[in-house]
């Protein structure tokens, strides 16, 4: 009898292992992290939430107006001087000039055409003819390029506090 309870305990432990549903793997939803060089503060770089779309917001924006901010884009230049700002694309045909606060930070001089994101306040402003004339001597432009700026331009400028440049 108790042989007979024994087999039938075994039968039953063994189907009971055969019948078990295997759960999904939790590995399943892995995404890949993008490696990022950091500049300035710490920012986390959630591509996802990140504003892709500033060229919207800087439109409604008027001179004197700013908010805070992230943003991802592509760098078009950087100062060939020190690397202490840069123009970003905002993919309507407009770019954005960065400068980093306090000049606490600067950016590589050979990142023109990669990815970064940058966390910071958005502003619209009007440059100078001086002052466009210095970015224009830092970007390396030549003496005709320099001399043809003759009036205030309205610009799209960010102060970014943190930089993350992909990698």
């Amino acid at each position: 009898m108790k042989s007979i309870l024994f087999v039938i305990f075994c039968a039953l432990m063994l189907n009971a292992c055969k019948n078990k549903k295997e759960e999904p793997s939790k590995m399943t939803n892995i995404t890949e992290e993008i490696p990022y060089k950091s500049f300035g503060n710490k920012i986390i770089a959630d591509d996802a939430k990140t504003t892709t779309s500033m060229a919207s917001h800087y439109k409604t924006m008027a001179v004197g107006d700013s908010i805070n901010s992230k943003m991802i884009a592509k760098v078009n230049s950087v100062c060939q001087t020190k690397g202490c700002w840069m123009r970003l694309n905002l993919e309507d045909g407009n770019e954005v000039m960065v400068k980093f606060k306090d000049y606490g930070f600067f950016m590589p001089k050979d990142i023109a055409g990669q990815e970064v994101i940058v966390n910071g306040k958005a502003f619209v402003e009007e440059v100078s003819v001086d002052e466009q004339r210095h970015y224009a001597e830092d970007a390396g432009k030549t003496k005709q390029a320099i001399d043809s700026i003759r009036k205030p331009k309205r610009t799209y400028a960010f102060e970014a506090d943190g930089v993350l440049l992909k990698q």
